[in-house]
Formats: C-alpha cells, sequence, structure tokens
C-alpha cells in the first residue's frame, strides 16, 4: 500500500515536472488556439450545412424577414377579434396586390420607356462615334468598323455560350419559382402559428435556461421587427426622393430606377451605391454630361439624408451595431452567399447580437434588457397573446 502511494505521489510529481518545463506563454496560446479552433471547426462545419441547405434556408430567412414586417399587422387585425387565420390572409392578399400592382406599374413604364431610351442610347452612340473621329483622340473610320467587327465576332464565336447561359437561366428561374412557393408557404404558418411554432422549438432547450431563451428569442425577433420597418421607411424615401428628382430632370425610366433604389436600400451601404450608380449612368447616356451631375447631386444628397438623419432616427435605437460590425457582416455574406448574403447578413447579426446580450444578461437585468431593446415583437399564439415557456 505504502509503495502504491509513493508511486503515486512520483507520477504526479512527474507530471507537475513536465508542466512546469512548457513555458507558461506557451500553455495559454495552445489552451486559447485550441479552443479557437474548435469554434472555428463548428462555425466551418454550420457554413458548410448552410450552403448545402441555401435552396432551403433562404426562403425560410426571407420569410422571417416578410413576417416581421407583417406579424405588428396581423396582431392588430387579431386584437380587433378577426380570427388569425383570416387576418393572416387578408394581409398576405393585400401586400401581393400590392407587390403585383408596382411590378405592374414597372414594367409598363419600362416598356412604354423602352423606345425612347434604346433612340437615345443610338443617337449617344453616333454621338460617341463622332467624337472618337473629330475629338482628341483622332480615330479613323477604318478602326472604329475593326473594333465594331472584333465585337460582332465575340459574340458569334460564344453564342453556345451564350445559350448555355440561357438554359441556366431557365433553371435558375424554374429554381426561384420553387423557392418563392417554399418562401409563401413558410410565411403562411409564421404569421398564422409562429408562436405555436416557437413554443415548439424551445421545448427542446434545456429547463433550466428556457426562459432565457425565451425572453432572448423575443429580443432577437423584435429587434428584427424594428430593422425590417425601419429599412423600409428608408428605402421608401429614398425612392420617392430619387425618383422625384429624376423626373425633375427629366431621366426616363424614372419609375424603375426608383424602384431599383427602393431594392438597393435593403443592403446596407453597397446598395444605395449601385442603384445611385445605374441612376447616374442612364442620365449621363440618355441626356449628357449635366444631367448626370444634377442626378449625381441628387443621389448624394439623398444618401446623406438617410445616414445623418433616418439611419439614426429610424435604425439607431434598434440596431445597436457598430459601423466596423455592419461592413465585416456585409463583406462576408456578399462574398459566401452573393446578393442574398449582403441581404440577409446585418439582419442575421442583429438578431444575433440582441438574443445575446439578452440571454448573457445577468437574471435581475432581464426586465431592463429586454425594454431597452424595445417592445417584444415575437411570435405570438393563434390569440394574438405573446407566448412565453
Amino acid at each position: 500500500m505504502k509503495s502504491d502511494e509513493t508511486e503515486s505521489q512520483h507520477g504526479v510529481r512527474t507530471a507537475a515536472e513536465v508542466r512546469a518545463a512548457v513555458p507558461y506563454g506557451l500553455r495559454v496560446g495552445a489552451a486559447v488556439f485550441g479552443r479557437l479552433l474548435i469554434v472555428a471547426g463548428g462555425l466551418a462545419l454550420i457554413g458548410y450545412v448552410a450552403v448545402k441547405l441555401a435552396t432551403v434556408l433562404v426562403p425560410v430567412a426571407v420569410a422571417l424577414l416578410l413576417a416581421a414586417l407583417l406579424a405588428p399587422t396581423v396582431s392588430w387585425l387579431a386584437r380587433k377579434k378577426v380570427p388569425r387565420g383570416v387576418a393572416t390572409a387578408v394581409v398576405l392578399i393585400g401586400g401581393l396586390a400590392v407587390v403585383g400592382g408596382v411590378v405592374t406599374f414597372v414594367v409598363i413604364t419600362v416598356t412604354a420607356g423602352m423606345p425612347e431610351l434604346i433612340d437615345q442610347i443610338l443617337r449617344t452612340v453616333d454621338e460617341l462615334r463622332t467624337w472618337l473621329r473629330t475629338g482628341p483622340l483622332h480615330v479613323s473610320q477604318g478602326q472604329i468598323d475593326g473594333m465594331l467587327n472584333q465585337l460582332t465576332t465575340t459574340l458569334s464565336e460564344n453564342q453556345s455560350a451564350i445559350a448555355s447561359g440561357a438554359l441556366s437561366t431557365a433553371v435558375t428561374v424554374g429554381e426561384l419559382v420553387t423557392e418563392f412557393l417554399l418562401m409563401v408557404f413558410c410565411l403562411i404558418f409564421f404569421l398564422a402559428q409562429g408562436g405555436r411554432i416557437w413554443s415548439f422549438t424551445i421545448r427542446a432547450v434545456p429547463v433550466r435556461v428556457r426562459h432565457r431563451v425565451d425572453l432572448a428569442g423575443h429580443a432577437g425577433f423584435s429587434t428584427l421587427a424594428g430593422y425590417i420597418r425601419g429599412t423600409a421607411a428608408v428605402a421608401v424615401v429614398d425612392a420617392i426622393g430619387v425618383g422625384v428628382g429624376l423626373l425633375i430632370v427629366g431621366v426616363p425610366l424614372a419609375a424603375p430606377l426608383a424602384a431599383l433604389v427602393f431594392v438597393g436600400a435593403f443592403v446596407p451601404v453597397v446598395g444605395s451605391v449601385v442603384a445611385g450608380a445605374v441612376a447616374v449612368l442612364v442620365a449621363l447616356v440618355t441626356g449628357g454630361v449635366l444631367p448626370a451631375i444634377i442626378v449625381l447631386a441628387i443621389v448624394i444628397g439623398v444618401m446623406q439624408l438617410e445616414s445623418h438623419v433616418l439611419q439614426p432616427f429610424l435604425l439607431g435605437r434598434v440596431v445597436r451595431l457598430h459601423p466596423l460590425a455592419v461592413v465585416l457582416a456585409l463583406a462576408t455574406g456578399l462574398v459566401t452567399a452573393g446578393i442574398v448574403g449582403a441581404l440577409l447578413a446585418v439582419p442575421l447579426l442583429a438578431v444575433l447580437s440582441s438574443a445575446l446580450r439578452n440571454f448573457a444578461a445577468p437574471p435581475q437585468a432581464d426586465a431592463a434588457t429586454t425594454a431597452t431593446d424595445g417592445p417584444s415583437a415575437g411570435p405570438e399564439d393563434s390569440s394574438g397573446r405573446q407566448t412565453s415557456a
């Protein structure tokens, strides 16, 4: 027995000596980077699964965004004694009618203005050709014809690639229709039975933390609702400002360009810049340098109004994110998932930030933290009351 104790003590001393032989900084670094590798591996696995299931996850995410936008209206109708299923149907049909009307108006405007736009583009091309011959470049007619022939040859040599691209576009359209139907199906149930779905989901959480998870979920949904409503309001103001400016200047296709500005406002930082650049380019091609400068001034003015007045007032209290975090999230979403990733990155970051703040807050601060993040707009049950675990 005494021999065993001696061997055990000797083993402990040996382990301590081995531990002491490794520098303290190296031990800390190994512990930290080992944990970082585990976290990075987990994130990589989540990203891999998300990419593989993108055709399912993206419609569900878009349905959540739309549910955050439409849920207050459904809840208001439910409080007015309208059955929640009927309220959901009314809101969805009304939303589809509005979207369909806007799309129809844009399509009719594009169809009506396209001949004039083509004529102006042709005149601009003729003016450019004349400037190339008579301007400081002194390009000969033979060189211009050679460039046009080269362009024609390139197009004819790549007909198969263009055809395959058209085929892939048709396949993409089919996928988009399927994803749209899935999104509408999920949206119906999110609006009609969101509370029941949430209550069922958090049953998988251990009982001792279920209440905290419930608070975090409601806070995250409240932040998402505030973000979507604020961004929609900013997008409407941007579209009206740019659209009125384009009408005053006389730029054709003002309505489609305003619709493009509206959609672009939902992609922070990049969307407004790209939409404004398209408007300036159309003004340059169809009207010349002076209209393009005026449109550029209008776009810059609207963007300044958005960044210094609208966003701080409408989004500053709801979405408490550092600008660097927004830019990094936007860049990450754009690189990993393209336009869809850029659209979803910032609201996802806002929801996670709000949910983690509420989950990690001390128990006595739950009520204060939830009040800071705004009124709970989380999932509700079929009677319109907010649910909890």
